[in-house]
């Protein structure tokens, strides 16, 4: 992989920066650790000529191996996972840039405060989900007891699922999942995606196997095009993926619109991330 692009430095007079221009530029300051956190997870303020902010800087130092990943590579599959969401323009990821902190290199990602009475996941009794619910399948509570666990049939969710099935997401569960007040939705915790191997596994399973709405069908066609070797999308991402892995993503988009559905569980991997939230 090439060194990656860097957003370029800019006069402070020029105006205000954006979200993304302040994480890479502005001056990083570690506040505390979110210690529910798999691998190394800082809340900072990043400031920069008065302008300021709340992010997420994971330092690669910080990551722990995984057999099926290589080392080293979780902050660039973040920051590959931000910039296929823009290039969708669906804005489901926060800004998210690779840069040097207190730490090293790592991911730093703008913070996202959640709306937690927001219900997009739910057990539920019976075998159907009532209106406006999606099954995802059944789930142990106890006692030998089973419920079904279902998510919202809510657009921005499918937005969600088609991303995920693009970037082979292998861990989305209902915590990544971040409704704000304003009514956006935005998924974090990327770091394992894009692997060169079918590894998807979602709670986002209630399309399965339907077609893809038209919305979508043009997304993943600007999706096809920004990926071509000549693609800006594509030059980003060969900075943060291995070329495998770029190869893999454009299979993944080919599939899609060549099927015209939402994906179904392979069998060959567990489709549900354990534990979902």
């Amino acid at each position: 992989m090439s060194a990656p692009e860097r957003i370029p430095p800019r006069s402070v007079t020029s105006g205000p920066l954006s979200p993304a221009e302040l994480l890479a530029e502005g001056e990083l300051t570690v506040r505390g650790r979110i210690r529910e956190a798999s691998n190394a997870a800082l809340y900072c303020t990043v400031s920069h000529d008065g302008q300021e902010a709340f992010c997420v800087y994971k330092p690669v130092a910080g990551e722990r191996p995984l057999w099926d990943f290589p080392d080293g590579t979780l902050a660039q599959r973040e920051v590959a996972a931000y910039e296929v969401a823009e290039a969708t323009g669906w804005g489901l990821v926060p800004p998210t840039v690779l840069r040097e902190g207190p730490y090293g290199e790592g991911m730093c990602q703008l913070w996202i405060e959640m709306t937690p009475e927001t219900e997009l996941l739910a057990l539920v009794d019976g075998e159907e989900p009532g209106p406006g619910w999606k099954a995802i399948g059944f789930a142990e509570v106890g006692e030998g007891r089973t419920a079904l666990l279902v998510h919202a049939d809510d657009e921005r969710l499918r937005r969600m699922a088609v991303l995920d099935a693009v970037i082979n997401n292998a861990d989305r569960k209902g915590g990544h999942l971040l409704p704000t007040a304003a009514g956006r939705l935005y998924g974090i915790d990327h770091g394992v995606t894009f692997n060169a191997e079918n590894k998807l596994r979602t709670l986002l399973w209630g399309w399965a196997g339907e077609p893809l709405t038209d919305e979508s069908v043009a997304v993943l066609k600007g999706l096809q095009e920004a990926l071509t070797a000549s693609g800006s999308l594509a030059r980003r991402l060969a900075a943060l993926i291995t070329e495998a892995e770029l190869d893999a993503t454009r299979a993944r988009v080919d599939a899609l619109l060549a099927s015209g559905k939402h994906p179904e569980p392979s069998g060959e991997w567990p489709a549900i991330p354990w534990p979902p939230v």
